[in-house]
């Protein structure tokens, strides 16, 4: 309504100002007046028409306004109305619901209690068969247990008794035969502290080598290999014949040597933790080593009948290994 009041102002506004230029261009003062007049009669109806408008507007807006109060009104009465019936509705429902909700609550844990007892009742009923027959099973496992155990302890006993006596009788044997070598090693013992007997079994050994190692006319013994001389060097290996074109062989000298009074004081010292006292007997040892390589040379040595060199044979490994580290 009030932008129907305003358009209407608006083009009465427009129609005063059209009349006032066709006013000023015609330049006439009593037309001027006459449409003064007309503008301002004009101008009161207008006025008067806008407040009549406004004042029908403001009636229709105050009724507008009641009428939308009480439609308002209503329909917050009506949904009021409307929701309180519906929660008491809801209520209701929610009040049966919980009652058949405790009615069924209590019917099931009743019959939980019942079923609780009748499986308790009947997991001991089954708890006691079952102790029972472990119970059995039990003393019937222990009596084989201790059957098998009493054949087995038997059976092992026996094995341990049989073994014990065949040991007892290896170690006896074994006693016997540790008898039999303290024997022999105190021959071996009675033969090294004695010169001549140690020299054969020198002589001995050097034979046993030279017959695994060559054939019977590869070598000779007591060979006289330097002219003039009545000495014999105890074995002798041929070698391919002289310049001369006689036939003749080369003898190599091998003689067997064993100093073993030095040897023997050098294990004594060491076996004693004596540095000063192995020296000494490795002193001596090499001292005597040498003088047998003299004798070798000036004994058995004769080129061309001979080689220029001859062989010392020692015996035994462990005084072959240490005049080979002096």
């Amino acid at each position: 309504m009030v932008e129907v009041l305003s358009i209407v102002s608006v083009i009465l506004l427009a129609i005063a100002v059209v009349l006032l230029v066709v006013v000023l261009l015609r330049g006439r003062q009593g037309a001027m007046a006459t449409t003064l007049q007309q503008l301002e009669s004009g101008q009161e109806r207008g006025e008067r028409l806008l407040r009549e408008e406004m004042e029908r507007g403001r009636q229709e807006a105050a009724r507008s306004s009641q009428i939308v109060r009480e439609e308002v009104v209503g329909a917050v009465k009506d949904w009021g109305d409307t929701t309180t019936r519906h929660v008491g509705e809801l209520g209701l429902q929610q009040k049966g619901h919980l009652d058949t909700f405790s009615e069924q609550l209590v019917a099931l844990t009743n019959s939980n209690e019942q079923r609780m007892v009748e499986l308790r009742t009947t997991v001991d009923t089954r708890l006691q068969r079952l102790q029972e027959e472990n119970a059995a099973k039990l003393e019937q496992m222990r009596q084989t247990v201790d059957e098998r155990l009493t054949a087995t302890l038997e059976k092992r006993l026996g094995d341990s008794f049989k073994q014990v006596s065949e040991r007892l009788e290896a170690v006896h044997k074994g006693l016997g035969e540790m008898q039999t070598l303290a024997a022999g090693v105190g021959d071996l013992k009675k033969v090294l502290t004695n010169v001549k007997a140690r020299g054969t079994w020198g002589e001995v050994q050097l034979n046993m080598l030279l017959e695994q190692v060559l054939t019977p006319d590869q070598y000779e013994a007591n060979v006289a290999c330097k002219a003039g001389s009545g000495e014999r060097v105890e074995y002798a290996i041929k070698l391919p014949g002289r310049e001369a074109g006689d036939g003749a062989p080369v003898w190599l000298p091998v003689d067997a040597k064993f100093p073993v009074e030095d040897y023997q004081r050098m294990l004594e010292a060491q076996e004693r933790a004596d540095p000063a006292g192995v020296e000494l007997a490795l002193k001596g040892l090499e001292t005597r080593v040498k003088q047998s390589a003299k004798d070798i040379q000036g004994k058995y040595i004769d080129p061309p009948r001979t080689t220029d060199f001859g062989i010392m044979f020692l015996p035994t490994e462990g005084l072959y290994a240490e005049v080979l580290r002096r």
